[in-house]
């Protein structure tokens, strides 16, 4: 009885499971950030930017996602958790602090 080949290319069903370091840098920098500073996430007023928050967590969630490695198989979470998707949350997210403030 001999083994199943495995291919020597991995398919598109077959995640790589590579590290990507930058997503997961800038995963590991937001949250270690608002940890440290909450306050960044207030609007001038001093109540909370739902909004801002909502970007930047998505930003924090697409990094870790992407940089662990993990590709979904569902085109919307791909969408979702990719390595744009990371930065686009944080542009999004720093855009409106920056327009509160």
């Amino acid at each position: 009885m001999s083994a199943p080949e495995v291919p020597l290319v991995p398919s598109r069903t077959q995640p790589s499971g590579r590290i990507r370091p930058l997503p997961l840098l800038l995963a590991v920098a937001i949250m270690l950030g608002i940890t440290a500073w909450p306050a960044a996430l207030a609007t001038p007023a001093g109540g909370a930017d739902h909004w801002a928050a909502m970007a930047l967590f998505w930003s924090m969630s697409a990094g870790f996602v992407a940089g662990v490695g993990f590709e979904p198989r569902w085109l919307g979470w791909r969408l979702l958790f990719s390595r744009p998707a990371c930065w686009v949350g944080l542009a999004l997210a720093v855009a409106h602090m920056q327009w509160l403030g």
